[in-house]
């Protein structure tokens, strides 16, 4: 008989990986079980292309259902998985029903960040995670009179810059010292921060979230905790999200910050694989989770291998993007702890590279504009090329360049 495998979650992730197993040659059932009722879209370009009014709803699936029926890929929609029964190897899902599987894939994704403070629960509150809370955002952008984003990370920028493209008077709202700190080095989020105060945002940086205000039930500002309000009928929370690991921990799979996995991507229990924005795997010497496009797709594949027999340690160099008032932003590599920067190119000219550095160790590069540099970099950091910060800052240096030299 035929092995079984079983998907929990129809994102990027799940949805890779089911296409991936038939690339790879696996003959048996797939079955995809998502909670949703809906077939399976992008949801990256919620916050982008979508919002901008450039891509329609229906650009957004990810294939048509008879792109599943020809790849023998059975999708499940509007069925909760409520439990893992390991010892028979059986998924179970709120109805009671029970379904076998000889390896389990969970791809259940991760959840937006509440706001921790009085008057999250206002309406006029909104948050992007799903195409129902895009609609309903892009909805109350058209009447609008005053935007409050609190979150200075790529979603909240996104939005903004959508919104000053509206015409929406915007205000940032961002606890830490700098936008995007988590993810980008000084001289790019400085570049980010003129670059939406240029557009008209005001940006608050360092500027902690003591409550919500409202009127009648709706939102009418944030009260931050200095005491300052910022006025704000309508306000979008983007502070992060949350890995959905309740069906792993109830199942005694092991986590923290995500489900627990090997260089593999298998969890405690062999049978079980984790991929996506739910799986923290180990990355260099530290155990890591992310949230990307390339992630999801890449760990589908790597889990595909390994279900079919060539296993292999999961260790793709991470790409992210974001799009903002038209500079287009591609990170190769990690770029978190970095102790040395360089940048090659024109700030000025909104068309430049920061090569970052690690304990001598080049580990990200992220490129404003300069797609053929964002390709190199990511074949440089996989060979794990060297170049030194002199070498950057000398004139007329170039990734193109360097990458054909060692190339050669």
């Amino acid at each position: 008989m035929s092995e079984r495998v079983v998907i929990v979650g129809a994102g990027h992730a799940g949805i890779s990986t089911a296409f991936e197993l038939r690339e790879a040659g696996f003959a048996g059932p797939v079955v995809v079980l998502d909670q949703a009722g809906h077939e399976p879209y992008e949801r990256p370009p919620l916050s982008k292309a979508w919002l901008a009014g450039a891509v329609s709803t229906g650009e957004l699936a990810f294939r048509g259902p008879e792109v599943y029926a020809r790849r023998r890929i059975e999708l499940r929609t509007g069925v909760r998985v409520s439990a893992i029964d390991r010892g028979p190897r059986e998924v179970v899902t709120a109805d009671g029903a029970r379904l076998p599987y000889d390896h389990l894939v969970l791809a259940t994704g991760a959840r937006p960040r509440a706001l921790p403070v009085p008057g999250a629960g206002l309406a006029g509150v909104h948050r992007l995670h799903t195409l129902a809370d895009a609609l309903a955002l892009r909805a109350a952008l058209d009447g609008a009179r005053a935007l409050a984003i609190v979150g200075g990370g790529f979603i909240g920028l996104e939005v903004a810059a959508a919104a000053r493209k509206r015409g929406v008077p915007t205000t940032v709202v961002e606890a830490a010292p700098r936008l995007m700190r988590r993810v980008v080095s000084e001289p790019v989020s400085a570049f980010y921060h003129r670059l939406h105060e240029e557009a008209g945002c005001v940006i608050r940086t360092e500027a902690a979230v003591g409550a919500l205000t409202g009127e009648d039930g709706h939102v009418t500002g944030v009260r931050l905790a200095d005491g300052a309000t910022v006025p704000a009928d309508m306000v979008v929370a983007g502070i992060g999200v949350v890995p959905e690991t309740g069906l792993a921990g109830a199942a005694g799979l092991a986590t923290g910050d995500g489900v627990l996995v090997d260089e593999a991507l298998r969890t405690s229990d062999p049978a079980v694989f984790a991929v996506g924005d739910c799986a923290r795997f180990p990355l260099g010497e530290a155990m890591v989770r992310l949230e990307s496009v390339q992630n999801a797709a890449d760990q589908g594949r790597a889990v595909a291998a390994a279900i079919t027999g060539d296993a292999r340690p999961y260790r793709d160099v991470p790409w992210f993007w974001t799009d903002q008032h038209g500079c287009k932003l591609q990170i190769a590599g990690i770029a978190t702890g970095a102790d040395e920067w360089a940048v090659v190119g024109d700030v000025q000219e909104r068309r430049f590279t920061v090569l970052c550095w690690r304990r001598g160790a080049l580990v990200a590069g992220e490129s404003v504009n300069r797609p053929a540099d964002h390709l190199a970099l990511r074949r440089l950091i996989a060979a794990k090329a060297s170049i030194s910060p002199a070498a950057a800052r000398a004139g007329g240096f170039t990734l193109k360049d360097h990458a054909r030299s060692l190339a050669g």
